[in-house]
């Protein structure tokens, strides 16, 4: 299986590669959606504490559109329909995930992991959005579906643990 780490630009040469790989943390070794969840934390920490959950849904849309137009451009130019390296989906996701959440540590490792079990198992339609639509709008699609899934799961969990609370 090819990565296609070798046919992208440095990040800090071509936009929608910076956009696509969120400013080069795709290009990581190992595991780039991980690594894409994991960079969307600080963001979502930020977003969080300054604004609410409406500045993390704002953070979740502007990482979506961004997401749309640069996973377009790195798909026709890598043939590939949805490269590895291309992590701003898994940022967008995980920042729709984290609108279930206060800014608390155990929520957003809650959150993290809820995504991650998600986009990982695809359950439907994630696997069908993901083989089935096209370009920018293919690669978008089943993360912002699995972070909607995990929003929920994510919800559910906080809302019984702290219903339980002393």
């Amino acid at each position: 299986m090819r990565s296609g780490r070798s046919e992208f630009a440095p990040p800090w040469r071509d936009a929608p590669t910076f956009v696509a790989t969120f400013g080069g943390v795709g290009l990581l070794p190992g595991a780039p959606g991980t690594w894409g969840a994991l960079a969307a934390l600080p963001v979502g920490w930020a977003a969080l504490s300054a604004f609410g959950w409406p500045g993390v849904l704002a953070a979740a849309a502007a990482a979506t559109a961004a997401g749309l137009w640069a996973s377009h451009a790195v798909t026709r130019r890598t043939r590939q329909s949805d490269p590895p390296a291309v992590v701003i989906d898994e940022v967008a996701g995980q920042l729709f995930c984290l609108a279930a959440v206060e800014p608390r540590i155990w929520q957003f490792a809650l959150a993290f992991g809820l995504f991650r079990a998600v986009d990982i198992a695809k359950p439907f339609p994630l696997s069908w959005l993901e083989r089935n639509l096209g370009r920018g709008f293919g690669v978008m699609a089943d993360d912002l579906m699995a972070g909607i899934y995990a929003l929920a799961g994510t919800a559910a969990t906080v809302a019984l643990i702290e219903e339980a609370a002393p």
